[in-house]
């Protein structure tokens, strides 16, 4: 059964394989016109009037980047109706990272369902045991996607215990994981000097594929040094680094570490400091 509004509509549409998936042909099935032009300060903008609406496309962006455009409007016109929208869905880290985008990471979800349905991903995702980045790029061709979306979608499915996570120059924007990695690994706020996203970020030295880590060079647990795992960076939207971290068996049975979260504390005592992300 399709877990998804959005995969059930592909499913509905007797659609068979990535390929089949036309966006356009679906939004004017939705009753919504798709129009691409050129447009300043946005990369699609949707305006409806009760069953019709009209999605305008930034005729100058990457065909994949007008694919997902054409899927976020169409998340706003099943989740919004209603309301009219100018979206920046060129960064999709951008709505990952904010504290205020619900509307926008809701269409995001639709869009990545739609154009990545669980029905067709999660079997290309189950072959392969430890996926890495350049793996995720081979399926995001098939599916006709960018790497991102083809990556928020590995910890969606949750086949494999995954972490993805976003860093740049001022440190981390916003990291995922999957129910299986257990919250007590508490990620740096900067990038370890040791680790390869770190050697990407500052001289633009690339991975051919995944490497073996230890834990402490990317989470402040004391325990750290106790762990490996697998670590896959590559170049993501506006110089940040894009990372998929695969941790090994051991990480996921580790016991609590009360001791990995740096607290601050007020007038009401010790709290932890609110991340971009979630655990």
């Amino acid at each position: 059964m399709p877990e998804h509004p959005a995969e059930a509509r592909i499913a509905e549409l007797g659609i068979g394989d990535p390929k089949g998936i036309d966006v356009d042909a679906i939004a004017y099935d939705a009753g919504v016109e798709v129009r691409y032009d050129v447009l300043n300060g946005c990369e699609a903008t949707l305006v409806g009037v009760r069953n019709r609406a009209i999605a305008t496309i930034q005729k100058q962006a990457r065909h994949t980047r007008q694919r997902f455009s054409v899927g976020h409007e169409l998340g706003h016109w099943h989740h919004h109706r209603g309301q009219s929208f100018r979206c920046r869905v060129d960064d999709i880290s951008l709505n990952l990272a904010g504290k205020d985008k619900l509307k926008e990471r809701e269409a995001d979800k639709y869009a990545a369902h739609l154009l990545l349905p669980g029905q067709f991903y999660k079997p290309l995702i189950k072959q392969i045991k430890t996926p890495s980045l350049n793996d995720l790029s081979l399926i995001a061709g098939d599916f006709n996607c960018s790497l991102l979306s083809t990556a928020l979608r590995l910890i969606d499915v949750n086949t494999v215990p995954a972490i993805l996570t976003s860093y740049n120059q001022n440190g981390l924007r916003w990291f995922l994981r999957t129910p299986d990695v257990p919250g007590r690994w508490y990620l740096k706020d900067r990038l370890d000097e040791d680790s390869f996203a770190y050697e990407l970020l500052s001289s633009g030295k690339t991975q051919a594929g995944l490497r073996k880590s230890s834990a402490d060079t990317w989470f402040t647990n004391a325990d750290g040094d106790d762990y490996e795992l697998r670590e896959h960076s590559v170049e993501g939207y506006g110089g940040e680094i894009l990372t998929l971290l695969l941790p090994d068996d051991p990480m996921l049975e580790a016991p609590y570490d009360p001791d990995a979260f740096p607290k601050r504390y007020n007038e009401n005592g010790a709290y932890t400091p609110k991340r971009p992300g979630r655990r």
